[in-house]
């Protein structure tokens, strides 16, 4: 089972969210709420049937006949520190507007996700979030530069590990320079040779490959686990040895002796 549930954002914005509870616990989820636009209401506001709410958030002392009640009536609730009654739990989030970046624990220790978060802040620049409505801007552009879009995935894909590093400031104009410059598309065999079945054993340079390609291709006995560091559309082909010639980025990957 997967302890950690489906990562999903949902939009609240402008839309009720019932919150149950007092004191420090319970006014963090306000303010977290009230940040993503909610329309935060009592467990006993007359309205909140007729606005038809979907989630509610509980922090009290004694959680467990508010959220059964919460829960009759086909709510998902979320229970401050008690993860066995939640139907969904709130992530440490980092924001780069329009950038979100959520991570979670599946209740297992929301202290390890505030130092993740803290890291991860140290990280990413804060012209991150101007890279992304950059090129949200820029869409059209693409298209018309790349109209097929395993081509555009590639060439963007490649963009973002180098003049468009997200890791590193990037001035306003990045994306239009880039632009203006051809771009440059991505189409290659990468071959990885795995000296461990640890996926945390991948050097930056193969977690960057498998994470940019658009085909893997293995050897039988490497582990799922290491695939999985691979985007969820690149297609997965075992094989004996990698075919040659195939369009975009292949990795192949087998054991090493």
């Amino acid at each position: 089972m997967k302890r950690s549930g489906l990562p999903i954002f949902v939009r609240v914005d402008g839309r009720p969210v019932i919150l149950v509870g007092e004191g420090a616990a319970a006014d963090a989820k306000r303010r977290l709420l009230e940040r993503a636009g909610a329309v935060v209401l009592d467990e006993t506001d007359a309205t909140s049937e007729a606005q038809g709410p979907r989630l509610a958030l509980v922090a009290c002392d004694t959680p467990e006949p508010v959220a059964a009640r919460l829960k009759a009536r086909g709510l998902l609730v979320n229970v401050a520190d008690r993860p066995d009654l939640c139907d969904f739990t709130l992530p440490a989030i980092v924001e780069r507007q329009p950038v979100t970046i959520a991570i979670g624990t599946g209740g297992a220790s929301a202290g390890l996700a505030a130092a993740l978060r803290q890291r991860l802040e140290a990280v990413l620049p804060a012209s991150l979030g101007q890279l992304a409505d950059a090129l949200a801007s820029a869409r059209d552009a693409l298209r018309a530069r790349w109209p097929d879009s395993a081509a555009r995935r590639r060439a963007l894909g490649a963009a973002l590990a180098g003049p468009l590093d997200p890791l590193t400031e990037q001035p306003d104009d990045a994306v239009a320079r880039w632009l203006s410059s051809g771009g440059t598309e991505a189409g290659a065999l990468v071959s990885i040779l795995l000296r461990s079945t640890d996926p945390d054993d991948l050097t930056l340079r193969q977690a960057r490959a498998l994470a940019q390609a658009d085909r893997v291709t293995h050897r039988p006995d490497v582990p799922r686990a290491i695939l999985d560091r691979a985007r969820a559309d690149a297609e997965r082909m075992p094989c004996t040895a990698p075919p040659r010639d195939l369009p975009g980025l292949t990795v192949d990957v087998a054991m090493g002796a």
